[in-house]
This record gives C-alpha cells, structure tokens and sequence, in this order.
C-alpha cells in the first residue's frame, strides 16, 4: 500500500526549536496526540497503550508482568506455583525475607524500556498539551516501570539501565502535580507537591550514596525555581498581612488603625517593626 504523506506534512509544517503537537479526532470518533517531527509524524492514543497495543490482552507489558507478579505471589503464600509459571521462579535465598517471584529476562527488559519509550513520548506532549492529569499518570506508570526491572531483571546491566532516567521522571511528575494545582488557583497545594517532589529526589540520593548529586541535579534546581516563582502567589500568612496594612495605614496617616494593627501584631507575637 502507498499512501505519500507530503500532503498532509505540508498542511502542517515542522517548526524547529519547539515540541509541535496537537489534538486529533481519529476516523473512530476517539481523540489521537500527533506530534510533527522533522521527517513525519508521530500519533498516539490518549489512554491506553499509546500505540493502541494489548499484549496478551492486558494494557500494557507493565500490567502484563505485574499481573504475573501477583498471581507468583499469591501461589507462594498458598504454597503453590500457578500452572505453566515454574520458569519464572527464580531460585532466590532461602533465608531472605521474600525471594524473587519473577524473572525479566533481557528481552523482556528490552521489550518493556521500548514500552516505556512511547509513554515517555506521550507525557512530554501531553505536558505541551497542558493535559497535566496525563503527564502525572504516565510519569507514575514509568516509575513502577523503573521498580520492576529494579527489582526483576536478571541480569545487573538491565537492573541498572534506566535508574539514571528516575530523577527526572520523578521532577515530571511532580511538575504535573504542581501545575494541577496552580490551574486549579491552589498555590499552596503546588509548593507541597514540590516541596515533596524535591525530598523524594533528596531521598533517592541518599539512598544511593550519592548525597552531592543532590545539589547538582538539574531535576532539583529545575522544581527550586518553580517553587521559588510560585513564592509571589501564595497566600499572606497572618503576621505578614497585618504588616502589610500596617505599612498601608501608617503611610496614610492613619494612626487610630496603626495602633490596633500594631496590637494585633503583639498579641501574636510579631513585632510590628514600625513607629507611629
């Protein structure tokens, strides 16, 4: 079949130096995120697998595993093996708390890092998009991917070959939250998700014996200047608004409501720090 796309790139020319997307209603009334690259297009679902994808009928291969994951665990605690599934048993430590239930072979690992690639693709467009509901469910649905080749994966080199991706997916996420909240006018509810984001990654390096990366983190400074650029919309606390209309009264020369002010202040214990 030959179908030249020169048509439909030309309608919608690449523009260098900027993530070009937009939102599509597919033939079968369900909405498509395209993205114009230099040399095409890139289209994928909204929900879902974004290639549209259900591996043995599950949404996605992370479902798939952790799905198998569950059943191992559950046949272990009832002293049984599911049928067909004694292959993924590893032969783990006897004396460890729970031993590995399941085993990711290369491929499998190699299989789910390119699952991973396209929700990747998906969340960074989605963010372009504003969608930040998506962004936060896709950055989560990553990390669990991150946890299970951590925690599954045969060999080390596949244990370790996307952990250095968990700083930033851990700052995307906590950037959707915070822009959830900041379109929803909640400015205090962004700086909590993140103050949270940044001890998460806090907590990671240090988990890594690695406490200087910490500071040299790009995924930390990036949520410190997002935090510090929230700072001029968020809510006055008590002893900063009484000063504030402190300073507004004695400016007026209004000196009756400057003494109540003023009382106000010391009553909760701030010094007022001006002189009628």
């Amino acid at each position: 079949m030959d179908r030249d796309l020169t048509e439909i790139l030309a309608e919608w020319p690449f523009q260098p130096g900027q993530i070009n997307v937009r939102l599509i209603q597919g033939k079968d009334g369900e909405p498509r995120i395209q993205v114009r690259l230099d040399l095409g297009l890139l289209q994928m679902l909204v929900d879902g697998r974004p290639d549209g994808q259900r591996p043995d009928g599950f949404d996605s291969l992370l479902e798939l595993h952790e799905a198998r994951i569950d059943e191992l665990r559950m046949a272990s605690q009832l002293g049984g093996t599911p049928e067909g599934d004694e292959g993924d048993l590893a032969g783990g430590d006897e004396d460890a708390d729970e031993p590995a239930l399941h085993v990711l072979t290369p491929e499998d690992c190699r299989l789910i890092r390119e699952e991973a690639v396209q929700y990747y693709h998906r969340y960074i467009a989605l963010l372009v998009l504003e969608d930040y509901e998506g962004v936060a469910r896709d950055t989560s649905r990553n990390l669990r991917v991150l946890d299970l080749i951590a925690e599954h994966a045969a060999t080390e080199e596949d244990r370790r070959s996307m952990e250095q991706n968990r700083p930033y997916v851990m700052m995307m996420r906590a950037r959707a939250l915070a822009s959830m909240a900041l379109r929803d006018e909640e400015p205090k509810a962004a700086a909590f998700a993140i103050d949270e984001g940044i001890e998460a990654l806090r907590q990671y390096y240090t988990e890594q014996d690695a406490p200087e990366a910490f500071e040299q983190s790009g995924e930390v400074s990036m949520l410190r200047e997002m935090r510090e650029a929230l700072v001029p919309k968020l809510p006055l606390s008590q002893k900063a608004e009484l000063r504030q209309r402190l300073e507004a009264a004695i400016g007026a020369e209004n000196y009756e409501l400057a003494a109540i002010l003023r009382d106000e202040l010391r009553m909760i214990g701030g010094d007022s720090g001006q002189s009628a």
